[in-house]
């Protein structure tokens, strides 16, 4: 009896792919995107449009960011089709020309301010080489975060994420990490003067904390602590970078001298998987000492290298729509929460990474359900789940931002019933007359 194979690019019968799911990936993974999908599955995309398998259509403003220049867009692909046809993968022992091309384009992207290049495929990647680095670099044990960060889920990683919420059933992590607050400027200064600090790392702008933009004038001090006493600075913009927030990189835009900018996420055109961590001479120092030192298999893999110099350029040729957008967002956000102030309390965020900021989980999650379901992705935020983000693409035409906006505004009138029936059936259930 012969078998067909199941080929992703074409089978997008949604009954098979939940079962599917179920039955080697996880039910809870086939009930949410169920949910999400009302029981269709992703099929094509392009731009900021989804179509789904029963053809539905969806405007994409979530995928964690990822989608800065939407979905395929046609210069990265190009320049990815080319690189398949050409050389798809690294011998890892010949120098790999597309990887050189690669970093020579990001240094000289952020004003060769930060010269050394290293690649990973994801945040967490680059997170654990500049922590690996800092420390063998300071010679040094302790690592500060802030609270409310997110910085990845390996085992170096997640000890610098702030939410318990990821470490469940875990014993430790052997990275010594303390995590200071956003709103103490001498939180660094005081954890630095021991002489056991390697590095302080932050994210500019919290994604997953609610779109949470950090103190300038914080981060400031901060810098100037740490470099006081040795320790290094590292800017965790994964999320934030690369236009998402208005800047090529937000900490050097505001003038903070730090030591490396972390990127990702768009970083691959939307296309291919990549992250980089760029970096000073003095940071990179035990990588230039022994290039072997950290190494990853498909690190600076020539597929995704190819996307670099694409994305890049697409990203500064949409830099000043992207600006107007991020204006235009701001204003449809603010008249969201006027119109809907039993469910919206704040819109937090920068540029186009921005936050619902919703008066319960509940009434956060019931909005999430309802613009899945009418049309809209976003991105919930899992450490802070009262906040609904919204990562619009920089090609967002003016007519999908209004079809955005009706759509937000229906889904928050549907969460502002929940939350009113909510509301009158805990005050009902609390009557002393209500249990007699």
């Amino acid at each position: 009896m012969t078998t067909t194979l199941p080929n992703p690019a074409t089978d997008t019968d949604a009954g098979l792919a939940f079962d599917r799911l179920r039955r080697h990936c996880s039910p809870k993974l086939a009930l949410t995107g169920g949910f999400a999908g009302r029981g269709a599955v992703e099929s094509v995309a392009e731009g900021c449009r989804v179509t789904l398998s029963d053809g539905r259509t969806a405007l994409d403003f979530g995928s964690y960011a990822v989608t800065l220049l939407g979905h395929r867009h046609p210069a990265v692909t190009a320049a990815v089709r080319a690189q398949l046809d050409a050389m798809p993968t690294s011998t890892r022992s010949l120098a790999n020309p597309v990887a050189a091309v690669a970093a020579a384009r990001l240094s000289g992207y952020l004003g060769d301010a930060l010269p050394k290049v290293h690649f990973g495929l994801n945040g967490a990647d680059v997170v654990e080489v500049a922590v690996k680095l800092a420390r063998l670099a300071t010679g040094r044990p302790r690592v500060l975060a802030v609270r409310g960060a997110f910085h990845g889920k390996s085992l170096g990683a997640l000890a610098l994420t702030h939410s318990p919420l990821y470490r469940r059933g875990l014993l430790g992590s052997e990275v010594d990490v303390v995590h200071v607050d956003a709103e103490d400027p001498a939180a660094v200064g005081r954890e630095t003067a021991g002489g056991r600090v390697a590095a302080i790392v932050f994210e500019p702008v919290q994604g997953e904390n609610g779109a949470l933009p950090l103190p300038t004038e914080v981060l400031r001090q901060w810098c100037a602590d740490a470099a006081r006493d040795g320790a290094f600075v590292i800017a965790d913009e994964i999320q934030c970078g690369l236009r998402r927030c208005g800047e090529r990189s937000v900490a050097l835009a505001d003038g903070l001298p730090v030591d490396g900018v972390l990127l990702g996420k768009p970083l691959g055109g939307g296309v291919v998987p990549l992250s980089a961590l760029l970096c000073s001479e003095r940071l990179y120092a035990p990588l230039a000492a022994d290039p072997f030192l950290h190494s990853t298999t498909f690190g600076g893999h020539p597929l995704s290298c190819a996307a670099v110099p694409a994305a890049l350029d697409a990203i500064e040729q949409l830099a000043d729509q992207g600006s107007e957008l991020a204006a235009q967002l701001d204003a449809l956000l603010v008249g969201l929460r006027e119109r809907h102030p039993e469910v919206v309390r704040a819109v937090p965020g920068r540029g186009l990474l921005r936050g619902l900021d919703c008066v319960s989980p509940q009434a956060a999650g019931a909005t999430v359900l309802e613009l899945a379901a009418t049309g809209l992705l976003v991105s919930p935020c899992l450490s802070r789940p009262t906040t609904v983000r919204l990562l619009p693409p920089l090609l967002t035409t003016p007519a999908q931002l209004a079809e955005a906006a009706s759509i937000l505004d229906a889904a928050l009138g549907a969460a502002e019933r929940t939350v009113r029936t909510v509301t009158v059936g805990t005050t009902e259930g609390a009557h002393p007359g209500a249990h007699a």
